[in-house]
């Protein structure tokens, strides 16, 4: 089965950059979800291009660097067909694990892109992402900062990470953004408020992370327990801990439904549903779930070309509504608190 049967395509804002409309987020490769089976994940990469996946997503600090380093052989490998994706921003201290800052001066930006780049193995980052926001900066410097990586062709195309419907504004303002990546899911639907109308209206795409709720919508999380991996940090994530997972649960029942009823999985019906808002919204959306192996990849392509009928999502519709616990402990984080 060649790509073009397995996967659309869609573009990236203006930019004429193509990509299948489902990417590969390759955080957990690296960090966050447990230890990784590295020779698993490089075979999970080969096959996601078999299977008509273009975009791939890293970036700078997931495992503080090893992450882009371990993509550089499969990115020379297959550099004519990848497009590949990293960010920067968020600051990270090697004497403390938990320590998370936000850096967007253009001095940083400067230092950081130049880092990937050398990590990558690569001239060109096809797409370059400011991580988070820090507001402290305005985002026209940080953007202003940006926009000089293009015309030095060490960037192909911009993108912004958990920004608010007039942040994305005034960033077009300066430079056109090509995407903008939020969590968007049947459980996290804060971006429809202001980000996912600017991105319509000016023709951005959607990329959405996590958008398998961390992986809580397929229904195979485990609670934190004695066989608990201690290098997941889901197991400190408030929708994942104590009664909220309980109640969670509980709400996966509809997606069970209707994936019974089909004989699909419930992460093809999450991600189908996922896709769906394309239409929606009247916008790309190139949802980018994680995954480390190849038989979960298979289902989650498989979303991408599956129709939710007008009363399957009408079901759906109330689940976020009803989710306990935010999804960060800190959602200062996130753009959540600048709507």
């Amino acid at each position: 089965m060649t790509s073009t049967d397995t996967l659309p395509t869609t573009t990236l804002g203006s930019t004429g950059i193509e990509v299948g409309v489902q990417g590969l987020g390759c955080m957990g490769m690296s960090e966050f979800y447990g230890t990784a089976d590295l020779t698993e994940s490089r075979s999970t990469l080969d096959r996601a291009l078999e299977l008509g996946v273009t975009l791939f997503d890293t970036a700078d600090m997931y495992g503080s660097g090893h992450n882009e380093e371990f993509l550089s052989d499969f990115v020379e490998a297959n550099r004519n067909r990848v497009v590949l994706a990293t960010k920067f921003g968020i600051v990270r201290k090697a004497d403390d694990p938990t320590y998370r800052g936000i850096d967007n001066s253009a001095a940083y930006i400067r230092n950081a892109v130049e880092a990937s780049l050398r990590r990558l193995g690569t001239d060109t980052i096809d797409l370059y992402y400011m991580h988070r926001r820090n507001p402290a900066v305005p985002i026209e410097e940080s953007v202003g900062a940006m926009a000089e990586l293009v015309a030095q062709g060490k960037v192909r195309a911009l993108g912004l990470s958990e920004v608010t419907g007039d942040e994305l504004r005034a960033a077009h303002a300066v430079h056109p953004i090509a995407a903008i990546q939020s969590e968007w899911s049947l459980f996290s639907r804060d971006v429809e408020r202001t980000a996912v109308p600017a991105a319509a209206e000016l023709g951005v795409a959607f990329v959405p992370y996590s958008p398998l709720g961390r992986g809580f919508l397929t229904g195979s999380f485990t609670p934190a327990g004695d066989s608990a991996d201690a290098k997941d940090f889901r197991h400190t994530m408030p929708r994942f801990s104590g009664d909220n997972a309980a109640h969670n649960t509980e709400l996966l029942a509809p997606l069970r439904a209707i994936a019974d009823a089909r004989g699909i999985t419930l992460a093809e019906v999450a991600l189908a549903w996922v896709h769906a808002q394309a239409t929606v919204h009247g916008l790309s959306v190139v949802p980018i779930p994680g995954t480390r192996r190849r038989a979960r990849l298979a289902d989650n392509v498989a979303a991408a070309t599956i129709a939710l009928t007008a009363a399957e999502l009408a079901v759906l519709e109330p689940i976020a509504g009803q989710v306990a616990g935010n999804r960060y402990a800190d959602m200062s984080f996130t753009s959540v608190g600048r709507e």
